[in-house]
């Protein structure tokens, strides 16, 4: 299985960083550097994942790519 993309942006507003992963509704996370938003976020990916399956939801497969990548291939 391939893993979910994450995108790490800079928030003028926010002063700090957001990280979000687009396969998993609502999934992010705010770290200070990008490196704690990172980190920050792969704890909620994890607990995104928990909470769907006790809960009996699906589980989507990871298929966002950037338009970059698009491009590319």
């Amino acid at each position: 299985m391939k893993d979910y993309h994450i995108n790490i942006f800079y928030s003028e507003e926010d002063e700090g960083y957001i990280a979000d992963i687009p396969d998993l509704k609502h999934c992010s996370a705010f770290g200070e550097t990008a490196e704690q938003a990172l980190l920050e976020v792969i704890q909620a990916k994890a607990s995104w994942l928990e909470a769907a399956k006790a809960q009996g939801k699906p589980v989507p497969e990871p298929k966002y790519k950037p338009m970059i990548y698009q491009i590319a291939t």
